[in-house]
């Protein structure tokens, strides 16, 4: 039995990670890629952000699902050290928060902080690279519901695992067509090598699409006189990674910031300067350029990544084919002037990339068939999460697994499927 997943991005990756540590090691697991660059967009270039309770109720328990898996994955493989896993302090400045309820917060330009639950009272978790003449945030979660990673680095990780169990990468690699076999499920994709321009069929018969952005195009492809329509759209985004010299490495009496302080026994309370999370996320708004910024700090890689700036820009047929929009770019940088002062950082990249979304706002993960259950035997989506795509990533590979393995799922997520 083979399964073949179009896209090798976070959700792509995620899902072959699970489902190998699931299935029957004599099954095959295929990824297919079509970008001649591994994770060139949101899996690659988002913040990396990770949220456990900022989800409305149709992805709340995948939401809690996946922020523990992250937590875990990073306690067994050193997450810290390889892709940057830390606890992180979520603040918002100047900044209206909600109570929840908005699903369509991105669509209206306006902050992922508006999803928060709750705020608690300012404190002294000021972020250290904040410019001077800023008050002081308030504070959103302490670390304990909100991390931060490096996402690239940690679709390096799941790959690099995922091809240690034997599940192979067809990379740069179209889907061209689909044979089924009687019953209608897939027996054989067909895809072609966009390096060498072969074309060869991989036997499967289990299909997940997994292709970000570009999913409901690649649905369209393989099932051409489907009735069955993928509401995933794209929505671009520029972002900045800067340094700045008031963000240095953790210090040495500081816990390692991947962990909670009762991972070391309980000895610190809860809000000693020790069990902190040094990194932060700040959630803002720029009266100037009238948009919501995001700011994000890493570690330990001590970078500050800057975004909120998105716009209609059209989706090219790969995400290399990208052009980053000058305007956009000047304008992340007055805002990252007016939050850390001028000249107190320097750019590192200039980035664009497209985020798979969905008009209801929450992701779709299920069987490609509607409620009247018309659709396609054998075939699974995995697409539209919008700006919590590396947030519910491990949660949305591992429930994805249980679902082609027949298995009962973890979590609910009736409300998620087509």
């Amino acid at each position: 039995m083979a399964t073949v997943i179009i896209g090798a991005g976070i959700i792509g990756t995620s899902t072959a990670y699970y489902l190998s540590q699931f299935q029957n090691p004599s099954f095959s697991i295929h990824l297919v890629e079509s970008s001649p660059e591994l994770f060139a967009s949101a899996s690659g270039y988002a913040a990396g952000f990770l949220a456990r309770d900022w989800f409305t109720p149709a992805s709340a328990s995948l939401g809690r699902l996946s922020f523990d898996l992250h937590k875990q994955l990073a306690k067994e493989h050193n997450g810290y050290k390889r892709w940057g896993y830390s606890r992180s302090t979520a603040t918002s400045l100047a900044e209206t928060i909600g109570g929840g309820e908005d699903q369509d917060w991105l669509g209206e330009g306006a902050s992922r902080a508006k999803a928060a639950k709750r705020i608690a009272e300012n404190d002294d978790s000021r972020p250290v690279w904040l410019a001077p003449r800023h008050g002081k945030p308030d504070i959103i979660d302490r670390g304990d519901g909100t991390a931060q990673v490096d996402p690239f680095e940690l679709c390096c990780f799941l790959l690099s695992e995922c091809k240690s169990r034997g599940v192979r990468l067809h990379q740069p690699a179209k889907a061209t067509s689909l044979i089924r076999d009687a019953s209608g499920s897939p027996s054989c994709v067909h895809v072609k090598d966009t390096n060498t321009s072969e074309e060869y069929g991989i036997p499967c018969t289990r299909l997940i699409l997994a292709a970000g952005a570009w999913t409901s195009q690649v649905f369209k492809d393989l099932f051409p006189t489907s009735t069955l329509r993928i509401p995933v759209s794209s929505l671009a985004g520029h972002s900045l990674l800067l340094r700045s010299p008031r963000w240095p490495s953790p210090s040495s009496d500081i816990l390692p910031p991947s962990v909670d302080s009762k991972d070391h026994g309980g000895n610190q309370p809860a809000d000693s300067p020790k069990s902190r999370p040094p990194c932060h996320a700040l959630f803002t708004s720029d009266p100037v350029a009238s948009y919501s910024p995001e700011l994000f700090t890493r570690l330990p890689s001590g970078h500050i990544y800057i975004a909120g700036l998105n716009g209609p820009y059209p989706l090219p047929s790969l995400p290399t084919e990208r052009v980053i929009d000058p305007k956009a770019i000047e304008i992340l940088k007055g805002t990252a002037e007016r939050l850390l002062g001028k000249a107190e950082f320097e750019i590192e990249r200039e980035a664009l990339c497209w985020r798979p979304v969905t008009g209801r706002g929450v992701p779709i993960v299920g069987p490609a068939k509607n409620k009247k259950g018309q659709g396609e035997q054998g075939v699974w989506i995995a697409a539209g999460h919008g700006p919590w795509g590396i947030s519910m990533s491990l949660g949305t590979g591992w429930v994805v697994a249980e679902m082609v393995e027949g298995r009962e799922t973890t979590v609910q997520v009736d409300g998620l499927q087509l």
